[in-house]
């Protein structure tokens, strides 16, 4: 595995910057975090802006839109979205970076032509339909349940942590279509769209005063038959090559914007003065602000190797969940050693005397969520423990 970039990789990186250097500034400020209409407005737009310029969808077949190039040329755009401080995939998260793929992957011919090119466009914003409020970590003790009735599946159950929920033209759903099965096996991936009659969406106040999250209740919700991905109760195989790329590639570009957060510590700590000194002038702090640097580079080259798997297989591998894991865990710590250094400051959720206060709390309490998103921390150290390790399973409890 050679992980430099060509010299057609470097061309493309240079008109990528170009492009974003004269776009960027003019696309103007996002709205407030309130303001879900205006989210979505300023989220699809900038994705259409992509998608009319060629950066949409970096690694799609061009029959649906996409730019057809290498994964690696999508690493690039990760980074230089993130140098260019572009905006965010925001509300397109869900579509663009795993549902989407797993459509691509697993999807029918006309599921493709249907969503692929809406996806990566702006036209569909896509919310995930997966945790249930008793099945979170345990995802395959889903009770959602879908009965088949002729050409429709008729589904009753209630989901949690619904990102986007309240914005989404369709949502990535997870239903038991077979109850006496395993619970492993009995699962099917619907499509659901969010206008059918009997969805009822509930949104979730989080601590960082946002509420991208909702609860969805579905009562005898009709999805049709045509909507499934993959097979019928084949849907926790689909769920898991959803899962590698929301563990392995979806959070390349906050990868990339922490490297921006910590120069902007080493800027902050430079500022900070205490006892007629600076923060920066601490030896301890500027060795953990270099080892923490040096984290994040073995990072990206994580990514590069699962970019890679991808590549040479259509799906990452397992060792995505290595990358979700370390990445989980660098993040708290960066954003730990943020509070660290604004001291009392850092219990305000306003700026204080000039120092990014708010930022700095918001990304903490996000960074807390992280490990919990796409699979906590505890399950990705069973799966490289069990699948990547190959160490054996704990054994069932004994019966009474």
């Amino acid at each position: 595995m050679d992980l430099r970039y060509t010299p057609e990789e470097q061309k493309f990186r240079r008109e990528l910057a170009s492009w974003l250097a004269s776009e960027v500034p003019s696309y103007g400020t996002p709205p407030s975090v309130h303001d879900w209409p205006a989210r979505r407005a300023y989220d699809t737009g900038w994705q259409k802006k992509l998608f009319d310029a060629g950066y949409a969808g970096i690694n799609w077949p061009k029959e649906y839109g996409g730019r057809d190039a290498t994964l690696i040329e999508q690493l690039i755009y990760f980074e230089e979205i993130a140098k260019a401080n572009a905006p965010y995939v925001g509300c397109n998260f869900v579509g663009v970076l795993h549902g989407g793929p797993t459509i691509m992957a697993e999807g029918t011919p006309d599921q493709k032509a249907k969503h692929i090119r809406n996806i990566i466009s702006g036209a569909e914003v896509w919310c995930q339909g997966f945790s249930e409020p008793v099945a979170g970590s345990d995802l395959a003790g889903l009770q959602t349940k879908a009965v088949r009735d002729g050409d429709h599946y008729v589904v009753n159950g209630h989901k949690i942590w619904t990102t986007f929920a309240q914005i989404a033209d369709y949502c990535e759903l997870l239903v038991r279509t077979d109850p006496t099965a395993p619970k492993h096996k009995g699962i099917s991936w619907l499509i659901m769209p969010m206008n059918l009659p009997g969805i009822d969406i509930r949104p979730l106040p989080t601590l960082e005063g946002e509420g991208e999250f909702s609860e969805v209740f579905l009562e005898n919700v009709r999805i049709p038959v045509e909507n499934l991905v993959g097979k019928e109760n084949d849907g926790w195989r689909v769920t898991n090559v959803t899962l590698r790329f929301e563990r392995g590639t979806a959070f390349a570009s906050e990868m990339i914007n922490l490297q921006a957060f910590v120069r902007g510590l080493v800027k902050l700590a430079q500022k900070i003065t205490s006892h007629g000194a600076t923060a920066w002038e601490d030896k301890a702090l500027r060795r953990e602000l270099g080892h923490l640097s040096g984290e994040l580079e073995s990072l990206w080259a994580m990514v590069k190797l699962s970019v890679c798997e991808a590549k040479a297989s259509g799906v990452p591998g397992v060792g995505a969940s290595a990358v979700k894991l370390y990445y989980s865990e660098l993040y708290q710590k960066i954003t730990e050693l943020g509070l660290r250094l604004l001291g009392r400051a850092g219990l305000s959720r306003s700026d204080v005397a000039g120092l990014p206060a708010q930022h700095l709390l918001n990304r903490h309490l996000n960074s807390l969520s992280i490990s919990i998103a796409a699979g906590t921390s505890q399950i990705q150290k069973n799966i490289i423990g069990e699948r990547i390790l190959g160490q054996a399973k704990d054994p069932a409890p004994a019966k009474a």
